[in-house]
C-alpha cells in the first residue's frame, strides 16, 4: 500500500509539471493557446471519428459491438469540427473542466491535511491553507465567465506549484500517514 501511495505522489507531482508547462504556455501565448487546444482536441475527435467508420466497415456490421461504430464516427467527426470552428466554446468547457479538477484536487489535498493533522505533522496547517487557495482558485475558474486564457495559465501555474508542494509533503510523510 505505501509504495501504491508513494508512486501516486510522484504521479501527482509529474502531473503538477506538466500543468505548469501548459499554465505557462498559456500565460505567455493566449491567443494561441485557445487555438491549438481547439486544433488538438478537434483533430484527435475527427481521428477517433474516421477510426471509428473505418471500423464499422471493416467489420461490416457483423456484430452487435460494432454495430454503433458508424453512428459514433459520424458524431466523433461533427464535434471535431465543431470543436476546430468554435474554439471560444472549447474555452468555456476547457475553463469549467479544469476547475472542477482544481476543486476536486483541493478537496483530496483537505483531505491529506486533516490526515497530517491526525498524524500530529506539523506541516499539517501548510497544507490546510494550500488546499483551501487550490479550492478558492477552482471556483473562481469555473464561476468567472469572461476569464481570459491568461487568467486561467496563471490559475493552473498556481495549482500546478501547490500541487507540487503538497505531493512532496505526502511522499515524504506518507509512513506516518498510513500509521
Amino acid at each position: 500500500m505505501k509504495d501504491f501511495l508513494k508512486k501516486n505522489g510522484w504521479t501527482n507531482i509529474l502531473l503538477a509539471v506538466v500543468f505548469a508547462i501548459i499554465g505557462i504556455f498559456m500565460i505567455m501565448n493566449p491567443d494561441s493557446a485557445n487555438r491549438v487546444i481547439s486544433y488538438i482536441l478537434g483533430g484527435c475527435l475527427i481521428a477517433i471519428g474516421a477510426i471509428k467508420i473505418i471500423n464499422y466497415f471493416v467489420v461490416k456490421g457483423n456484430t452487435d459491438f460494432y454495430n454503433n461504430d458508424l453512428l459514433y464516427g459520424i458524431i466523433a467527426i461533427i464535434v471535431g469540427l465543431i470543436t476546430i470552428f468554435y474554439s471560444s466554446l472549447i474555452e468555456s468547457v476547457f475553463r469549467i473542466v479544469i476547475g472542477i479538477w482544481i476543486i476536486y484536487s483541493g478537496l483530496l489535498r483537505l483531505s491529506l491535511s486533516l490526515k497530517l493533522h491526525s498524524a500530529k505533522i506539523n506541516i499539517w496547517s501548510t497544507s490546510l491553507v494550500l488546499s483551501v487557495m487550490m479550492i478558492i482558485g477552482g471556483i473562481y475558474m469555473i464561476c468567472s465567465n469572461g476569464a481570459l486564457i491568461s487568467i486561467i495559465g496563471i490559475i493552473m501555474l498556481m495549482y500546478s506549484i501547490i500541487d507540487l508542494i503538497e505531493s512532496i509533503i505526502f511522499v515524504k510523510y506518507v509512513d506516518k500517514v498510513l500509521q
